[in-house]
C-alpha cells in the first residue's frame, strides 16, 4: 500500500500549544512544537479545523473554508507552518467538514434571506412550525430539524442546530467543495481527512424512521461512492494522502471507500472497536469494555479488509473519544503497561496508525468533578438529557465523566509546570492532575517511558517491511483477555501477544516457550524477560 509505512499525528490546536498568552491552542504553538513531532518519527500532521468558525463544535462548524479564525492565528502563519513542516519532512493534513456548515456561514445567511440558489445548497422543507419532516433524530440530541418561521421550512441538521447539512445532490455544491481542495492543495496541504462522510449522500425522499433514530436512510447512502469518486478525482488528489471518517459504517462499504481500483480514499476511520463498552450500543449507558468482542472486531476488519484490498485507519483515540488508557487499560495501577499495551496492539496491525496528541504519553481522561468544568456541546446536552431521564446528578456526572469528549481535549502537557506548559494564563479547559507525572519533559527523560516506547514502534514499522506490508492473520480466539496475531511476509513471521486484564492470563499449551523453542525472539515488550503466563496489561512481540 502507497500509505502502509506511514504514521500520522493528530493536533487539536486548541489544546495542543498556547504561544500568545490567551489559554487557547494556536496555529504559532504547532509552529514551535514542530521538533517535537518529527522526533517521533511520523510523516504527516493530521490538524482539526482552525477555520473561521462560531466554535459551536470546537471548530466543525466551519464558516469559511478559505479563512483562518483570528483565535489560531493568520494565514501567513498557515503558511508558515505549511513551509517549516515540509522542512522537516512532515505533510500537513487538513480537516475537511463538508457534510454540513455552520448557520454563520455565507452560503446559510443568504439561504435565510430567501436566496433560492442558496436554499438549494442546503436541506430545506416545507412545513408547519409543529410537525417536522422526519422523526429523525441529531447526533447530540433532540430532532434533526429545525425550524425557520419567515421561510416557513425546516432544515436539516444530523448535529448541532448551528451545523447544517449540505445539499450534496446539488452539483453547484460539489464543486464548491473541489475549489476548497484546491485551494489548499495550492497552498502546499499534502492531504485531507474528511469528517462523517459517508452521511453525504441523503435519500431521495424523507420519511419517518419507524425502527431507529435515521441512520439507516442517509449512512453509505445511495450516491455516496460516486460523489467521493468526483470530489477526490476532479480535484486533483488522487496521489494524495486522504482519510475518511465513516459513522455507522459496513466493512463493504469500507472496502470500497479505500480500495485503490476505486480512486475514493486511501483509508477509512470505522469505530466499531469504540462502541464495546456501549450498553446496549448506546453510548451514554456504560458497561465494563467487551474484551471478546473487541478481539471479534479487530478479526473481521482486519482480515475483511486484507481479503478484500482494502486500508485500516488504526486508532484509539482521537478529540473526540476519551483517552484509551482510561477506558480500555488500567491508568491508576497500570499506567505505563496499560499505554504500551494498547499502542502496540494496534501499531502492528495491517494500517495506518495515527497517533493522537497525548496519546504517547499516556494522558488520561479529564476526571473533573463538576459539569462546570466541561465545555463540549454534546457533554453538556446530554448532562441535561441524562437528568431528565431520572438520572442522579452524581450519576449524570460519571457518565459524562467516561464518555464526554472532552476527555481527549484537555490541554497537552509539556511539562509539570502550572498548566502543564501548555500556556501562561488559565487554559479554556482545565487539565487533570496528573499532568505533573505525565508530561513531554518529564518522558524525555526517561527511556522506558510511554514516549519513548511509541518512538521505538514508530521506527520498527519504517524498518520492517513486514509490519507495514504484510498478511495477518488471528489466534488465541477463544481466550477472553489476550488479543494475540501473526503477521507474515514472504518467510517472515511476526507474532504478537496483548493481555487486556490487570491479572495474569495464560495462553494455550505455553505458547510463549513454544514461540522460543521455534526460534522467535522477543524484540518488543513493556516487562523485562518472559514468563509463560502474561503479566497485567503485557505486551510481547516476537520475530523469526
Amino acid at each position: 500500500m502507497k500509505f502502509s509505512d506511514k504514521v500520522v499525528y493528530q493536533i487539536y490546536p486548541k489544546s495542543f500549544y498556547d504561544s500568545n498568552g490567551d489559554g487557547l491552542g494556536d496555529i504559532r504553538g504547532i509552529i514551535g512544537k514542530l521538533d517535537y513531532i518529527a522526533s517521533l518519527g511520523v510523516d504527516y500532521i493530521w490538524s482539526t479545523p482552525f477555520f473561521v468558525s462560531p466554535m459551536n463544535d470546537n471548530g466543525y462548524d466551519v464558516a469559511n473554508y478559505r479563512e483562518i479564525d483570528p483565535r489560531f492565528g493568520t494565514m501567513a502563519d498557515v503558511e508558515e507552518l505549511i513551509a517549516e513542516a515540509d522542512k522537516r519532512g512532515l505533510g500537513l493534513m487538513f480537516d475537511m467538514v463538508f457534510n454540513h456548515t455552520s448557520t454563520a456561514h455565507e452560503w446559510f445567511q443568504q439561504a435565510l434571506k430567501g436566496e433560492k440558489k442558496y436554499l438549494d445548497y442546503y436541506i430545506f422543507k416545507d412545513g408547519t412550525a409543529d410537525k417536522p419532516p422526519t422523526n429523525w433524530a441529531s447526533k447530540f440530541g433532540g430532532n434533526a430539524w429545525e425550524y425557520v418561521e419567515h421561510l416557513g421550512k425546516w432544515y436539516l441538521h444530523l448535529f448541532d442546530v448551528t451545523q447544517a447539512d449540505l445539499n450534496w445532490e446539488n452539483p453547484e455544491v460539489r464543486e464548491e467543495l473541489k475549489e476548497v481542495l484546491r485551494f489548499w492543495k495550492n497552498k502546499g496541504v499534502k492531504g485531507f481527512r474528511f469528517d462523517v462522510v459517508n452521511l453525504i449522500s441523503k435519500p431521495a425522499e424523507f420519511v419517518d424512521d419507524t425502527q431507529g433514530d435515521g441512520r439507516r436512510f442517509y449512512t453509505d447512502g445511495r450516491h455516496v461512492h460516486e460523489f467521493l469518486k468526483e470530489l477526490v478525482c476532479d480535484s486533483g488528489i488522487e496521489d494524495m494522502i486522504t482519510v475518511g471518517e465513516m459513522s455507522s459504517t459496513t466493512l463493504d462499504n469500507c472496502i470500497r471507500y479505500s480500495n485503490p481500483d476505486e480512486d475514493e480514499l486511501s483509508m477509512v476511520f470505522n469505530f466499531h472497536h469504540l462502541k464495546v463498552d456501549y450498553k446496549d450500543g448506546d453510548k451514554w449507558s456504560l458497561m465494563p469494555a467487551d474484551i471478546p468482542a473487541l478481539k471479534k472486531l479487530f478479526e473481521t476488519w482486519q482480515v475483511g479488509m486484507s481479503n478484500g484490498g482494502g486500508w485500516n485507519a488504526v486508532f484509539w483515540c482521537n478529540h473526540d473519544q476519551p483517552r484509551a488508557v482510561s477506558r480500555f487499560g488500567d491508568d491508576e495501577n497500570y499506567h505505563s503497561e496499560s499505554a504500551k499495551m494498547l499502542a502496540a496492539a494496534i501499531h502492528f496491525m495491517r494500517g495506518t496508525p495515527y497517533i493522537y496528541q497525548g496519546e504517547e504519553l499516556g494522558m488520561t481522561n479529564a476526571k473533573y468533578t463538576s459539569i462546570e468544568q466541561y465545555r463540549d456541546v454534546e457533554s453538556l446536552n446530554y448532562y441535561k438529557i441524562l437528568l431528565g431521564q431520572g438520572k442522579s446528578e452524581t450519576e449524570a456526572l460519571k457518565i459524562i465523566g467516561e464518555r464526554s469528549r472532552d476527555n481527549g481535549r484537555t490541554p497537552m502537557h509539556w511539562s509539570a509546570e502550572k498548566y502543564a506548559g501548555f500556556s501562561s494564563v488559565e487554559p479554556w479547559l482545565s487539565s487533570p492532575e496528573n499532568f505533573t507525572s505525565f508530561n513531554v519533559e518529564a518522558e524525555e527523560r526517561d527511556e522506558n517511558s510511554v514516549l519513548n516506547f511509541y518512538r521505538q514502534i514508530v521506527r520498527l514499522r519504517k524498518h520492517k517491511k513486514i509490519i507495514s506490508d504484510g498478511m495477518i492473520d488471528f489466534f488465541e480466539r477463544e481466550n477472553p483477555n489476550v488479543l494475540a496475531y501473526r503477521r507474515t511476509l514472504d518467510d517472515a513471521s511476526l507474532i504478537v501477544l496483548c493481555n487486556f486484564r490487570n491479572v495474569d492470563s495464560s495462553l494455550d499449551e505455553k505458547i510463549l516457550a513454544d514461540y522460543f523453542a521455534q526460534g522467535y525472539k522477543k524484540i518488543l515488550g513493556n516487562y523485562d524477560g518472559f514468563a509463560e503466563r502474561l503479566r497485567p496489561f503485557e505486551v510481547i512481540v516476537l520475530e523469526k
